[in-house]
């Protein structure tokens, strides 16, 4: 999942601060970005992580034009965030899918060409997107 990040620049004596503010409690910052993304990573799975331990549901990215209306983000710059959330989805279970060759040539050439995990963790990304719209 994409998740939409904000970003709060720093200067010398200012940290880069990185908000996810779809995931409650995702925020962090760093020295320099790549520190700050990284960070960031690490705090939306701990997050993550949280809520499923707890039982709540997980929360899904909305869009980045959700927050540019938010004036608690204004002066701030966009970016976005990928996460792998199906680990805080809950134990798997295999099923059979039937597709047209067509569609599975397309979803494994996608797969391929943006190092997703698997042809499964796309068919579950695809589809907590449509079921959270």
């Amino acid at each position: 999942m994409n998740y939409p990040i904000c970003i709060e620049w720093g200067d010398e004596k200012t940290a880069i601060g990185i908000q996810v503010p779809d995931i409650p409690g995702a925020v962090t910052a760093g020295d320099t970005f790549e520190e700050a993304y990284s960070a960031a990573v690490e705090i939306a799975h701990i997050m993550l992580e949280e809520i499923a331990s707890n039982g709540g549901a997980i929360p899904m990215p909305t869009s980045i034009e959700h927050h540019r209306g938010n004036p608690e983000f204004a002066d701030m710059g966009f970016g976005m965030l990928e996460i792998d959330i199906t680990p805080y989805l809950g134990k798997t279970e295999k099923v059979n899918v039937t597709l047209p060759g067509f569609v599975i040539q397309q979803i494994d050439r996608f797969v391929r060409d943006h190092n997703i995990k698997s042809r499964s963790s796309f068919l579950a990304d695809a589809a907590m997107e449509k079921l959270g719209r």
